[in-house]
């Protein structure tokens, strides 16, 4: 089978989009002296993750044609139907339908000032049967800043925009809520497999664990142009004033 059919059989074996033969080829011909093969492997599965699937000579045109989102997928006059096969697509938008526009802005300002995580630190919950001559009680009236957060997300419902290799593209709506689908976490330029059997409904992907496989990966390029567009657009959404979107 030879180095490159080694690498592309477990490429297929991650769930990973098949590379062609060609883009294989110049990869391993890239590697003087040619390290291990599961180096090998793990670096493909890195540029893979980083590439937009849209490059044209990138993945193996036989196979992709195939498993592309179909041409009606966005029709709304389809009640429900389920993909044929399997898809790969690229994560080109996120947003949270649980957010109103004005807590995204500050969601994503507190992203801007580092403030994403902030570990083990205490917040301080009123309670009803507080006194001040009592003692303060942490495990009864506080929560950590992890655990807030936790539930926050919990609580989420997210829209993704997705772009099949062609560059056709989708809504997909979190129908079970998935760890892994969150803002600040899931980048732009992430893979998604959407697996044989995922429901469409009047055109839009319906994404539950069972059916919609994180591959992880991020489009840096894309990932900076979207953090840069996304606050102005928000706060645009929100009724800011104009001196307020830069």
């Amino acid at each position: 089978m030879g180095v490159v059919g080694d690498i592309g059989e477990q490429l297929h074996a991650y769930s990973l989009p098949p590379p062609s033969q060609a883009w294989l080829q110049e990869f391993v011909s890239s590697r003087h002296p040619p390290p291990p093969i599961n180096s090998l492997v793990m670096t493909a599965k890195a540029r893979l993750l980083a590439s937009d699937l849209t490059t044209p000579g990138l993945l193996d045109s036989a196979k992709v044609f195939s498993q592309c989102l179909p041409e009606d997928i966005t029709s709304v006059s389809t009640k429900e139907k389920r993909l044929d096969t399997n898809v790969h697509v690229q994560v080109i938008d996120v947003e949270n339908m649980a957010k109103s526009r004005w807590e995204q802005v500050e969601h994503f300002e507190a992203i801007a000032r580092g403030e994403q995580t902030r570990g083990r630190e205490v917040i301080r919950l009123p309670t009803t049967a507080s006194n001040e001559d009592e003692p303060d009680n942490t495990s009864a009236g506080s929560i950590t800043a992890t655990a807030y957060a936790t539930r926050a997300q919990s609580n989420a419902t997210h829209r993704l925009t997705l772009q099949d290799s062609r560059g056709q593209k989708v809504y997909g709506l979190e129908l079970v809520r998935m760890p892994q689908i969150a803002i600040g976490s899931l980048n732009i330029g992430s893979k998604i497999l959407l697996k044989r059997g995922t429901v469409v409904a009047r055109g839009i992907v319906l994404l539950e664990p069972a059916t919609c496989q994180i591959l992880g990966g991020k489009i840096e390029t894309l990932q900076k142009a979207w953090l840069a567009s996304r606050l102005v657009y928000l706060k645009g959404a929100a009724g800011a004033p104009d001196e307020e979107r830069a």
